[in-house]
This record gives structure tokens, C-alpha cells and sequence, in this order.
């Protein structure tokens, strides 16, 4: 009977208990370095992980720490418990592997398209090469963005005026706004807000205001309604001559103005010595992306435009009434400004209490121009005989970024991907870069700022990353040929990734890269279990036949790689369906976090079917393919010694 053939016999087994015993051992031995070997492949993988920084790096490090203690801690467990809970409840009789019923349903299915692989060699290699010459054009077509949008449940509502609008008139286009907003059906309640809290840390102009929009459960939304449609219905209400709408989201928009000082998803800095040139020149930029696909919400930051009284003392006219400037000067901070009298103490909070001048009394220039200064010899005279009053423009905010003026041109990006939008925006951009005076320059900054940053932190590190595995592999099995064979899987893992996140239509992001990446270290680990079995083939069959041309024939190989892919074949497929099923449900999910899960779980639900097919059918090929070519060329095969 051959080697490789099944034993049909029925019936129950005992095994006496000093074989037992050591059939545990020399097992647990085998996975022991097995375990070694996929927690460090599993463990590098996740390096570029580690590696991000920034907004990126604060999400993800804790999923990456997570998945190393696991490993550490799994392998560490099965090093010690699980031998010990295997001796104790693997007693009594065994029924051979090939009895059971699941192991010959699987193997009934499995071995004739194995064969039917092995006989079309070509074709099958020839079918996986055109897949993944598929993919490639299906990922570079693919948009890119730093993050996928993350629905927060509600929407910031951030409209930006003229910077001289005044404390009444920004009152009544927050209450014409919150109105207007309120009679969208899926909204439940609207909080606006206008100027600043009298706080350093919160430097927002009169100009801009901030509207929370908060939603109803979507069970109450109108059919076919998604929050784009909820935004586009906003912004064609709230057309409000003078005001620049802008929506994003409240915790995105505080996470944004915090690291890159950007509010909106993308801004461009335009930096100088003039604000007046400045400002000219930003916008010549929002003329120049006026009308690009995905551009919303575009507006040029104002630093130019505020109005100030400015009140001019005439030093002649206060020396001929015998005044000094600091009696105009106390009339002004009384009348305009507020003059501290005292503090109020209640319990341990201090309000200060001022006093000017009433509304009527300083409401126009007119009115300020007779106020009246005290003199001693002469009455009250009019501030007017005093000094020159009058209106005069200046910087509505002066922004500064490393010793430099700075002006912004803000926008958001909706309805297309952020990379390409940008792209296009560089583009539109060209003919204003090359006017740009000496000293002049524009920069890119928010979410795209985010993604250029990641994108090189994970090329940088890639590399790296799979010069590790490789090594860890050829450690594992001694042989440069065995580690590629079990690398090569890992562009066939993603394959299905590639076609998963096309067919969802999703952009490629960071968390995109974090489920190729965790996707990476799960595809090498099952190749090399595939590799080991096939290698113990090899070793049983020079054992039994010896390992020269003389003895062993091509068809020898090929039962002998059949046996070894057959081999175990239930716990192979047990390894890809825990990892898929754990998956799938995320796919259905919903609620807050569900848009940042799902990009990182697609590319790991396609990329296990196609590994697993890639593992199960082409890797014993390739590798029937390598020991032929060693049988053909040296008169022998390379076998791995046992100990390894």
C-alpha cells in the first residue's frame, strides 16, 4: 500500500499511554517554534502601526497593543496550558483522522480540485496572475483620504460674515439661521453661539458662528434620507447674502483646529509680510478653485476688512482748554470702553462691576462726537473740538505662523476624495504659484497635511517590515526558497482586499492600510502551516523511497505534495473561517464607529477568502513546481531536516 494512501479500515483505537505521551511532546514541540514564529511575523507586522504618529498614531496604537499582548499572551498559553489540558482530556480511543465524517466531506471536495489544479498548472497560475494584474488597476483608481469619515451623530454648523458685522446684526442672523435650520424634519434641536468666551484659548471671531445641529434617531429620518442629503437641504436654506456657510462635525472640527490650526479639512496658508498683498493673493487662490468637483464650503479667512473707531487727540486743542491727554482719555475708557469701579464677592466667585455710558449716548458718530469733556475753566467741551474722529479700516485678525504673516483659504471636501480633489486644486494652482512675489509663499494644510505625513511613515516602514518577515521565515524553515513560498501569498491576500474595498466603494485611507497590514501577518502565517505539512510530506516520502532521481518519480511528488495539502485540512479551513466569521458582522453594522471599522475589516474579509484559495490550491502547486525543478536539475530534492 502506498505511503500516502488511506487506511479504510473502521473501528476505534487505543494508543497505550507512554506513545501518547510522547506524541503530545514531539507535537507540542513542532508548535512551540510554529507559535515563535507567527507571534514575531505577527508582531512586525503590526510595525508600521507603532510607527504612526500624530492623529493617526493616538487612534490606532491602541488597536496594534492590543493585538500584541493577545499574541504574547496566546503564545505563552499554548507553550504552557495547552499541553498540559491535551494530556488530560486526549484519552481513551481515537478515531483516525480520515473517519471523520467532516474530514471526508472536505477532502472529498478538496482533492479532486487540487488534482484538477495540479494537471491545469498553467492555467491556474495563469488565472491568479490575471486576478491580481486585475487588482493593480483597481487600487491605483481607488480615491485616497487621510481618515474615512467618522458620523458623529450630529453636524457643526460654522458660518463665517463680514468682519465688521455688528454684536446686533450677528444676533439676528443666528436667530434667522437657527429658525431656518429647525424646519428640516430630521432635526431635533439647534444650539448657536456667537464671538468667544473672554479666553486666550479661544480666539473666534464675532464673524464666525457655531451652530450644533443635533439629529433624531434615523428610524425617524425621511426614506431614502442620509446626512449628505440633510447637509445639501441645510446649505440651499441658509443662502444668506453676506454669510460663507461651511458644515463638519463637531469633535473632527475641534480635533482639526487642534493639530494642524485648520478647521475645515483642508486649508491653504498663505504666508507674507503684507496683509493687504495677502490677502490679494488669497484670493486669487479661491478664484483659481472655484468650480472643482468636491470643493465645498470655499472662503478666504478675512484678515482685512475690520472697521475701528479711531480717535485722533489734537494736542493744540486740549493745551488751549488746559487739558492733558489722559482726561480725554478717561472720558473715552468711561464713555466707550467701561471703567472698572469695583468687585462683587459671592462666595468664591469675583464679577467685576463697570460702568459706561449708555447705548443712545455712543451708538454713532455723531453721538460721540458730543460727548462732553469736564474742564475747569472753560465747561463741559465737545470730544469733536478735541480731537479727529472717524472710521478707519484695519485687520480683522492678524494671524501669525512662524515669524510670518498668515492668511488662509479654507474649504472642505465632499462628494469625492480628498487626494485627487486636492490634486486637481495643485493643478488650478500653477499660474498663481508662479506670480507669487519674493518673500511669498502658500502651503498645504489639515486633513491633506495628515495624509502626506502617513503615507511616508507607512513606505518608509513597509519595506522594513517584510525584510523582517522574510528573515523570520528563512530562520523558520532554512531555506530561501520555502520563505518566498510562503511570502508570495501575501500579494494574492490582496487581491480580495483590493476587490472588497472596490466593490464598497471605499476610499484608501490609514485604516484602509491598518487591514492590509493585519491582513499581511494573518496570510503569511497560514502559508507557512501549508509549507510545513507539504515539507513533512517530503520528509515521509525520502524516508520511505530515499531522495535521488532513481527512487523517487514526478509522480511520487505529486501524491506526495496531494497527501501533504490534504494533511490537517480541517484545522487549515477552522483558521480561515474563525477569522472570517469574526469579521463578517462588522460589515452589517451601524452606529458611531461603524465608518472606521468597516474600512479596516474589508481588506481582511477578501483578503482571507484569496489567501485561503491561494493557500489551499496554488501553493501546493508552486511548490510540487520547485521540487520537480530541484528533482529535475540536481537528482534530488531539498528536504528540511526534522529539527527544523
Amino acid at each position: 500500500m502506498n505511503l500516502f494512501s488511506r487506511n479504510k479500515t473502521k473501528g476505534l483505537a487505543r494508543i497505550p499511554e507512554t506513545e501518547r505521551l510522547a506524541i503530545i511532546e514531539k507535537s507540542c514541540q513542532q508548535v512551540s517554534r510554529g507559535v515563535f514564529f507567527a507571534t514575531i511575523i505577527i508582531i512586525a507586522s503590526f510595525l508600521p502601526v507603532f510607527m504612526l504618529t500624530g492623529q493617526e498614531g493616538k487612534l490606532f496604537h491602541p488597536l496594534a497593543y492590543t493585538k500584541t499582548f493577545i499574541m504574547l499572551v496566546d503564545a505563552l498559553l499554548v507553550v504552557t496550558l495547552a499541553p498540559v489540558l491535551i494530556s488530560f482530556f486526549m484519552k481513551g480511543r481515537f478515531r483516525p483522522e480520515h473517519q471523520q465524517p467532516v474530514n471526508r466531506f472536505l477532502e472529498s471536495i478538496y482533492e479532486p480540485l487540487i488534482r484538477k489544479c495540479i494537471h491545469w498548472r498553467k492555467t491556474t497560475i495563469g488565472i491568479n496572475l490575471l486576478a491580481l494584474a486585475i487588482s493593480i488597476p483597481l487600487v491605483l483608481s481607488l480615491g485616497r483620504e487621510f481618515m474615512p469619515p467618522l458620523d458623529e451623530g450630529s453636524i457643526l454648523f460654522m458660518p463665517v460674515t463680514l468682519p465688521d458685522v455688528s454684536n446686533t446684526e450677528i444676533k439676528r442672523i443666528l436667530q434667522v439661521q437657527d429658525r431656518i435650520i429647525k424646519t428640516v424634519p430630521e432635526v431635533k434641536n439647534v444650539l448657536g453661539k456667537a464671538g468667544r468666551a473672554n479666553t486666550a484659548t479661544d480666539n473666534s471671531p464675532m464673524s464666525m458662528i457655531e451652530t450644533i445641529i443635533l439629529l433624531k434617531p434615523r428610524s425617524e429620518w425621511r426614506e431614502g434620507f442620509n446626512k449628505e442629503d440633510i447637509i445639501n437641504e441645510l446649505n440651499a436654506k441658509l443662502q444668506i447674502p453676506g454669510v460663507t456657510n461651511g458644515f463638519t462635525q463637531p469633535i473632527i472640527n475641534r480635533i482639526n483646529m487642534l493639530s494642524t490650526g485648520i478647521r475645515t479639512d483642508v486649508g491653504i496658508k498663505v504666508y507674507g509680510q503684507d496683509l493687504n498683498e495677502i490677502n490679494q493673493l488669497a484670493q486669487e487662490v479661491k478664484n483659481a478653485l472655484t468650480g472643482i468637483e468636491g470643493v465645498n464650503d470655499l472662503y478666504v479667512e478675512p484678515i482685512t476688512g475690520g472697521k475701528y473707531l479711531d480717535i485722533q487727540i489734537n494736542r493744540e486743542a486740549i493745551a488751549r482748554y488746559n487739558l492733558s491727554i489722559d482726561d480725554v482719555n478717561a472720558l473715552i475708557e468711561t464713555a466707550l470702553g467701561g471703567m472698572r469701579l469695583t468687585t462683587t464677592i459671592e462666595g468664591r466667585q469675583r464679577f467685576s462691576v463697570n460702568a459706561r455710558f449708555g447705548q443712545d449716548a455712543r451708538n454713532s458718530l455723531s453721538n460721540i462726537r458730543q460727548l462732553q469733556v469736564q474742564t475747569k475753566d472753560y465747561g463741559p467741551v465737545p470730544l469733536s473740538d478735541l480731537a479727529t474722529i472717524d472710521w478707519t479700516d484695519g485687520p480683522a485678525m492678524i494671524n501669525s505662523e512662524n515669524a510670518l504673516l498668515r492668511g488662509t483659504v479654507l474649504f472642505n471636501v465632499r462628494d469625492r476624495d480628498l487626494a485627487s480633489t486636492v490634486q486637481e486644486a495643485k493643478d488650478q494652482l500653477e499660474k498663481v504659484m508662479k506670480k507669487l512675489p519674493k518673500g511669498y509663499f502658500l502651503e498645504w494644510s489639515g486633513q491633506y497635511e495628515n495624509l502626506i505625513h502617513s503615507e511616508r511613515t507607512l513606505m518608509l516602514i513597509l519595506p522594513i517590515v517584510v525584510l523582517i518577515i522574510f528573515a523570520c521565515m528563512y530562520f523558520a524553515f532554512h531555506s530561501v526558497r520555502e520563505a518566498l513560498l510562503s511570502l508570495i501569498t501575501v500579494p494574492f491576500a490582496l487581491i480580495g482586499g483590493a476587490y472588497m474595498i472596490y466593490l464598497w466603494d471605499v476610499h484608501l485611507s490609514v485604516a484602509v492600510a491598518v487591514g492590509f497590514i493585519a491582513l499581511f501577518g494573518l496570510a503569511v502565517e497560514t502559508g507557512i502551516v501549508m509549507v510545513i505539512y507539504l515539507n513533512d510530506a517530503m520528509q515521509q516520502l525520502v524516508a520511505k523511497k530515499g531522495n535521488s532521481r532513481d527512487s523517487i518519480s514526478f509522480n511520487d511528488l505529486k501524491e506526495a505534495v496531494i497527501a501533504g495539502a490534504a494533511k490537517r485540512l480541517r484545522p487549515k479551513l477552522m483558521t480561515v473561517s474563525v477569522s472570517l466569521f469574526a469579521l463578517l458582522p462588522i460589515l452589517w453594522s451601524h452606529g458611531v464607529g461603524s465608518d472606521v471599522m468597516k474600512p479596516i475589516v474589508l481588506p481582511m474579509v477578501g483578503g482571507v477568502l484569496t489567501s485561503a484559495t491561494h493557500i489551499l490550491l496554488v501553493t501546493p502547486l508552486i511548490f510540487l513546481m520547485t521540487k520537480e525543478y530541484e528533482l529535475r536539475k540536481y537528482g534530488k530534492i531539498e528536504v528540511l531536516d526534522a529539527k527544523h
